[in-house]
């Protein structure tokens, strides 16, 4: 099985009313959900640990993960009410305004030995409830228990518009990319991070601290990718009529870890052995999945049979 660990929320998407005015639309996200339905769609066993409420949104974010087939008895159940986002598009990147106060995504706690971590091949982690400090001790509890039996899969996908102070959160994020086996950023995610710093130099340090794998991922302009073993590659993205970006990213990841896991290399051993040829395949499927994504509004991943060619091309031992 794969876990997801972290945000749960409701976004509420942009839209017009029958009579032309602008509305909004929720519909159940957050970006650690969507990787758990992305990866649960394509067809692996997939789990959901974190909080959800039992609100009349937490009633929505169950559906929707069960729909998908997403186990959810690694989550906590709660009457705390949900995370909120309000969602507008601005120079085609989403914004968001989030209300997270007293939310059963915040106040999430990780009760040790309560995952069996030796039926889990990789857990992901990242997003906005790593954003607050408890939050992110509580999943930080959980990836140090897991490290050594289970692949860590990490993607801060920051809001900057969250972060009260940045050289605390950046310490966070520095901790988990260091305790972590694949790390994934977008170009986005880097610059508030880093800065000017470059990809490769950034790369090579995670590598040499332990990263198996390290990916960043620049909307059109395509996938650059690090790997101890496969060296550097890199990965042109598909041409689509995009209609949003929304959950493009989580997309990627979810398909990145569903084709690491259908290659064989979703372990810390064997990732650490994948060739540049199995990378490459990954990447692209990985990269499809996204284009696919972004050929629909909100953050709504592709089934199975949504991507059966690419499938059938880059891993054909998978194929529908």
């Amino acid at each position: 099985m794969l876990l997801a660990c972290g945000d749960a929320l409701i976004d509420f998407l942009p839209a017009k009313s029958a009579d032309g005015r602008d509305a909004m639309v929720p519909v159940a996200g957050g970006s650690c959900l969507n990787i758990a339905v992305g990866m649960a769609r394509l067809g692996v066993a997939t789990g959901f640990v974190g909080g959800i409420s039992t609100d009349l949104f937490g009633r929505m974010i169950a559906d929707h993960a069960s729909a998908s087939g997403i186990e959810l008895r690694y989550a906590t159940r709660n009457a705390l009410q949900t995370t909120l986002a309000f969602v507008r598009t601005v120079a085609g990147e989403p914004q968001y305004a989030f209300y997270d106060e007293g939310s059963a995504s915040r106040n999430w706690i990780y009760r040790g030995g309560s995952i069996p971590f030796s039926e889990i091949d990789a857990i992901h982690v990242g997003s906005t409830t790593l954003v607050d400090e408890n939050g992110a001790a509580q999943a930080l509890a959980m990836v140090e228990e897991a490290k050594g039996s289970v692949t860590i899969s990490f993607d801060p996908n920051c809001r900057p518009n969250l972060v009260g102070d940045k050289a605390g959160y950046v310490a966070r994020m520095t901790a988990f990319a260091s305790a972590s086996d694949i790390i994934r950023m977008s170009d986005v995610d880097f610059e508030y991070l880093y800065g000017d710093d470059d990809y490769v130099g950034r790369a090579k340090s995670m590598i040499a601290a332990g990263a198996g794998l390290v990916v960043v991922t620049r909307g059109g302009h395509g996938v650059q990718a690090w790997h101890g073993k496969a060296g550097a590659l890199e990965v042109q993205a598909p041409k689509v009529d995009v209609k949003d970006t929304i959950g493009a990213g989580d997309s990627f990841q979810a398909a990145l870890l569903f084709a690491l896991h259908a290659l064989s290399r979703i372990r810390t051993g064997p990732l650490r052995e994948t060739t540049t040829d199995e990378l490459r395949r990954a990447l692209s499927f990985a990269a499809i999945c996204a284009a696919f994504t972004c050929g629909r509004v909100g953050a709504d991943p592709p089934r199975r049979a949504d991507v059966a060619a690419a499938m059938a091309e880059f891993l054909p031992d998978k194929g529908a």
